[in-house]
């Protein structure tokens, strides 16, 4: 079992962590730091249980956030799922059909009589 030394604020700290999850505890210890400072620049010295706990609040606050963006987007992709939006494509009617065909072909007859003419 590894050891992970991080400050948190103004304390330093040595936590005990499995094998290969030393880089997940010095990360969250990482985010929790960020915190503690955000509230050490605004209020100044606190004593280490209130600094932890502020951090504490404003990360899970921050995670209540993020779980009600991702259970609105998780209701909106099952919404969108269950009635996939329509595309429409435009039907060309046959007899339009039809005629662009006569105008393609009577295009090309006089472009090969303008072809035989210019090759007399």
């Amino acid at each position: 079992m590894a050891e992970v030394d991080f400050i948190i604020g103004h304390k330093e700290y040595r936590v005990a962590a499995q094998d290969g999850e030393e880089r997940l505890l010095q990360r969250a210890a990482a985010v929790l730091d960020a915190e503690a400072q955000q509230i050490l620049a605004q209020a100044g010295r606190t004593p280490e249980p209130r600094l932890l706990l502020l951090a504490g609040l404003m990360l899970a606050d921050r995670v209540a956030t993020l779980e009600e963006r991702a259970e609105k987007a998780e209701r909106h992709l099952n919404r969108l799922q269950a009635n996939p939006p329509r595309v429409e494509v435009p039907v060309i009617p046959s007899d339009l059909k039809e005629a662009m065909a006569e105008l393609a072909a009577r295009a090309e007859s006089l472009a090969d009589r303008l072809e035989e003419q210019g090759g007399r």
